[in-house]
């Protein structure tokens, strides 16, 4: 059985440049849940991008429901693949991930294995996944879901959700928050480059990061 709903909203290309200049392992400092398995690992190194979450859950050796969503989606878009368990049949390789060159989508998520590394490299759309696997899903007509709420690397997924993900991690957003998260990730990032400064000007880690004060204060209560 197949289910088709409509493709959400695309978030203001405004509030997608902004959260890409987050980067998740800061917002991973004041954030600990809405991050994906970190065993989904990028194919492509040192690539990070923002957009709009597309969703699919196309579980087993069938891979029907992929080549359509690639149809569907818009530039910009993130392809998140929830494969119900599945991780021996690649849903992703080299012409699906032309496919999406050509369409200009933003990335692909999929929460088991593809194939075909070497062409996704090539190609350039940045992915993330389980690992590599020569076994493929094929085109049986057994049934998919597209644009609803789905699970990809332990974490829910809606049609719409702000996408930000790169070799550190992935991690998923309500639209609403985004100024927010970001602003915070962004400031944090521009007061770290501040405090390597003050390292290379001889101040030490533990005193401008605030850990000597903690163990100096717990030292001082342990000898109550």
């Amino acid at each position: 059985m197949f289910t088709v709903q409509p493709l959400p909203p695309q978030i203001d290309p405004a509030l997608i440049a902004k959260l890409q200049q987050a980067e998740p392992a800061t917002i991973g400092h004041f954030r600990h849940s809405d991050f994906m398995d970190p065993a989904l690992r990028a194919v492509i190194p040192d690539r990070r991008i923002a957009g709009t979450a597309i969703t699919v859950r196309a579980p087993g050796a069938d891979g029907t429901m992929i080549a359509y969503a690639i149809g569907q989606s818009r530039p910009g878009d993130v392809i998140i693949v929830d494969r119900g368990g599945d991780r021996q049949h690649a849903c992703w390789g080299g012409l699906v991930q032309y496919s999406a060159m050509r369409a200009r989508i933003a990335g692909g998520i999929i929460d088991g294995v593809a194939t075909d590394f070497g062409e996704i490299r090539e190609y350039g759309v940045p992915l993330w996944c389980r690992g590599p696997s020569a076994i493929t899903t094929k085109r049986l007509a057994l049934g998919g879901d597209f644009c609803v709420p789905v699970s990809c690397g332990g974490v829910t997924v809606r049609p719409g959700d702000a996408i930000l993900a790169d070799e550190n991690g992935i991690f998923v957003l309500d639209p609403a928050e985004i100024a927010s998260v970001a602003d915070r990730a962004i400031k944090m990032q521009e007061d770290e480059v501040g405090k390597r400064a003050e390292i290379d000007a001889g101040a030490r880690l533990p005193d401008i990061s605030g850990a000597s004060a903690i163990i100096e204060a717990a030292l001082a209560e342990q000898k109550r």
